[in-house]
């Protein structure tokens, strides 16, 4: 298994983590996956994983099997069971602290509930875009009109005052545009974007990048996950591809589904700054933005990142990037 069953990440890697189940019973994993954190039996069979953990999660409490080739911790589930279109709710208080202190050594065990595709937080969209593609990226708002009533568009530009422009499908005023310029600083156009959001949450795309509809219309009922849990910023997968091939650099999670008042650091490679750490965040696998992206400008987009911001352009990231997918 090169790739972690659960999340798809080539980050598995041998383990010295235990689990302790209800019963009392200890089992260690040999194997752990280094971004969801799944641990692995060293027989694991990725198949027979994924069919074991669809039927627990069929149940309407999940209950880690002392048997099963793989282990979950609470924070892991969570995880694991948005693939699903699932929420996971711990049963008492333990469960609670659980998910504030990742990743430890009680087995997962947790209500779970269909995420709500209607209620849930209010979530604006925000996109960040060059002038020549604002045509390109207001022709798209329609297909979001049902999950977000607030979408604003950042151009990079002389600086506008948010502008009201109308949309089919979408209310008087739901859609803005604003400008300011990019000037090389990615995080400060993000958290100019994040100023402009009317609402507590807020998603973020570039002009390049998309989300389908069926992901985008549970983000709501994942941001109130999150806040029933005291996250404040959920990464989704992204789905790379160069000259329409899907690359290697994949799930590529970006954390775009923020609390508005989150902010992000740095030039280029930005990343929203977590008062807490990681356990202030988790990865929801139920679908992926989408990414395309030419050859040539992933060949040329590391050296100019390296200008931006010496020392993190990851110019060994291209390489990866023109790598085709593989399991």
């Amino acid at each position: 298994m090169r790739r972690c069953f659960v999340c798809a990440a080539d980050m598995l890697a041998p383990s010295g983590r235990h689990l302790v189940y209800p019963g009392g019973q200890r089992r260690a994993f040999p194997v752990a996956c280094g971004s969801c954190g799944v641990l692995l039996a060293a027989e694991a069979d990725p198949g027979a994983c994924r069919a074991h953990l669809a039927r627990s999660l069929s149940e309407p409490v999940f209950a880690s099997d002392p048997k099963a080739p793989y282990g979950l911790d609470l924070y892991t589930l969570r995880c694991a069971a948005t693939r699903h279109g699932l929420g996971a709710r711990p049963l008492d208080a333990a469960g609670h602290a659980d998910l504030r202190h990742p990743h430890g050594t009680r087995a997962a065990r947790a209500a779970l509930f269909a995420l709500d595709a209607t209620g849930g937080c209010r979530v604006s969209l925000g996109l960040l875009c060059r002038p020549e593609d604002r045509d390109r990226v207001i022709a798209a708002l329609p297909a979001q009109a049902a999950w977000t009533d607030d979408v604003v568009i950042l151009l990079d530009g002389p600086v506008m005052a948010p502008v009201p422009s109308p949309v089919a499908g979408l209310a008087e005023g739901a859609v803005r545009i604003a400008a300011r310029p990019l000037d090389g600083d990615f995080a400060a156009q993000r958290n100019a974007l994040q100023t402009l959001a009317r609402h507590g949450w807020v998603l973020q795309l570039d002009a390049d990048e998309a989300l389908g509809p069926a992901t985008a219309r549970l983000l709501p009922g994942l941001a109130a996950l999150a806040e029933a849990g005291g996250v404040v910023s959920i990464g989704l997968p992204r789905a790379n591809r160069v000259d329409g091939v899907l690359s290697d650099v994949f799930p590529d999670v970006q954390y775009r589904l923020n609390r508005t008042g989150l902010r992000f650091a740095g030039r280029v490679h930005e990343r929203p700054v977590l008062d807490g750490g990681w356990p202030d965040s988790f990865i929801t696998l139920h679908g992926a933005i989408e990414h395309s992206l030419s050859g040539a400008h992933v060949r040329a987009r590391s050296q100019r990142y390296e200008a931006l911001d010496p020392g993190r352009g990851r110019p060994e990231e291209a390489m990866a990037l023109l790598r085709p997918y593989a399991d």
